[in-house]
């Protein structure tokens, strides 16, 4: 049997399973992290609030992709939309950051003058 999904409904199904995942948003300067958890080195996305380019994990474009059947583009481009939608900023440009490109998901450490 066959279904017609249109992409706002699409939208909506990876939107909540996005938002399942529970991301933590942390700031770091004019940037946003979102990582499983606070101790985490690596983030899944990246967002620059100066430029408007979203940074997202390989693993996170994969599983986006396996689970709805998608293309990997068109994977980064409904990550992007959500990170829009839950910033309310404009994404500008989608990076898929692979295993070799995985330092621009590195989350800074703490600094000692930083509110706990």
């Amino acid at each position: 049997m066959k279904y017609l999904i249109t992409e706002s409904q699409i939208d909506r199904v990876i939107f909540r399973y996005l938002d399942n995942q529970d991301f933590i948003p942390i700031e770091k300067g004019d940037k946003i992290y979102f990582a499983n958890s606070e101790g985490d080195e690596y983030a899944q996305i990246r967002y620059n609030e100066d430029d408007g380019w979203c940074y997202i994990h390989y693993k996170l474009v994969d599983e986006i992709s396996s689970f709805f059947s998608l293309w990997g583009a068109d994977s980064k481009e409904f990550i992007g939309r959500w990170v829009e939608n839950t910033l309310e900023m404009e994404v500008t440009n989608n990076i898929n950051c692979d295993r070799y490109g995985i330092d621009w998901l590195r989350i800074p450490p703490r600094l000692k003058d930083e509110n706990v």
